[in-house]
């Protein structure tokens, strides 16, 4: 259903992108042939991109994928300031100042010339900025933390995607900044490819360098590919699989307990033993022990609070990525990006690395964070 409405969108903006921006603007056939020749090639280029994100070899694939996937993030931008311009053709109406056919044509071609500048600009600096990630830090004090944990750091990844746009040497990169940044424990909180472990094994290789010991748990985009083998093989990478359990890292008497759980849409895969359990991951922990807990969807928050979870730590939302289109997720979930606190619990939810569709960035730049816990009378925090 969702590849269905994904393609019904890129076909009704195309259309629409004609309309406004070739028939519009052009009188000769000649030229609204050719305007309409280019959007279907380029449009075929999208659908042909979205379709072939498993068929093909990453290496391969990437030309087509970052072709395509840059034209749909100009053409999604693009129509977002035609329908604006939508506003001034109403406005005019409205006031009794209906354009004559001249005028009509030159306003189309303003509007037109505009969406184009505004579209192509967004993009290249989105694109530039997708591909610098940064180290974000933030602070915060867990009330049942023991002071011998005071300064213990977790360095949190999500959304890598591995595949056409993200290859081994990106992943590579993230590596080494989690490795410069010395944390205590690694967290990649799930969507860590976009292939199967056949295809996109390799390009994995690099988690082998990590320093600090490293928790994964499932994001939506591994039941898409073939979660259960990953799950397999990337214990032979040095990476801890948490699926509804957890671990306890002591120093002297004190415990902290990292628990992670499957992602909620694991049940809908019929992937035989998976699916979120926040009980199982807790069970048996001390009520005055802190845990912190790694799951993909920052909407489990509301479970997590109500089971006293000190730190959840998540991802998913991409920090909205293409702003302002994609603050749609906020109908899903609870916040994009950053430190809240529902009731006891802190909630961080992480930009992320990598990106879905366009490989464009807005307004979302990409991040690795590293969380430095504190206990009591051990520093200051602040949401930041």
């Amino acid at each position: 259903m969702f590849a269905v409405l994904t393609l019904l969108l890129v076909v009704v903006t195309h259309v629409y992108l004609y309309r406004r921006a070739v028939h519009d603007v052009f009188d000769g056939r000649r030229a609204r042939r050719i305007g309409a020749t280019v959007i279907v090639l380029l449009g075929l280029a999208v659908a042909a991109a979205f379709t072939t994100q498993r068929a093909l070899d990453p290496g391969a694939a990437r030309p087509l994928h970052t072709a395509g996937y840059l034209w749909l993030a100009v053409v999604l931008y693009a129509t977002c300031v035609l329908v604006v311009g939508e506003l001034v053709r109403l406005g005019l109406r409205a006031a009794g100042r209906a354009p004559d056919p001249e005028r009509r044509r030159f306003l189309s071609r303003v509007l037109a010339g505009t969406a184009a500048v505004v579209a192509l600009g967004t993009v290249t600096y989105g694109a530039v900025a997708a591909r610098r990630v940064r180290t974000e830090r933030r602070e915060l004090l867990l009330d049942r933390l023991d002071p011998a944990f005071d300064g213990f750091t977790i360095a949190a990844i999500s959304d890598v995607h591995l595949g056409p746009l993200v290859g081994r040497a990106d992943l590579a990169g993230f590596v080494a900044t989690i490795n410069a940044a010395a944390p205590d424990a690694v967290a990649i909180v799930g969507d860590l490819v976009d292939g199967d472990v056949a295809t996109l094994g390799p390009y994995a290789e690099p988690l082998r360098d990590l320093q600090a010991p490293a928790y994964f748990v499932t994001g939506n985009h591994e039941y898409y590919s073939g979660a259960a083998q990953w799950v397999e093989h990337l214990p032979t990478l040095g990476v801890r699989v948490l699926r509804n359990e957890r671990v306890t890292v002591r120093r002297g008497g004190a415990v902290l307990h990292i628990a992670g759980c499957d992602d909620r849409t694991a049940a809908r895969f019929d992937v035989p033993g998976h699916g979120f359990d926040l009980d199982a991951a807790l069970a048996g922990r001390g009520p005055d022990e802190p845990v912190v807990l790694l799951t993909h969807q920052p909407v489990m928050v509301d479970q997590a609070a109500r089971a006293d979870v000190d730190l959840q730590i998540s991802g998913h939302t991409h920090g909205g990525q293409l702003w302002p289109l994609t603050t749609v997720a906020l109908i899903d979930q609870p916040v994009l990006a950053g430190l809240t606190r529902v009731g006891r619990t802190w909630l961080y939810v992480t930009r992320g690395v990598g990106f879905w569709g366009p490989p464009v960035r807005v307004g979302s730049p990409p991040e690795i964070t590293v969380l430095t816990l504190r206990a009591r009378g051990g520093g200051t925090v602040g949401p930041g």
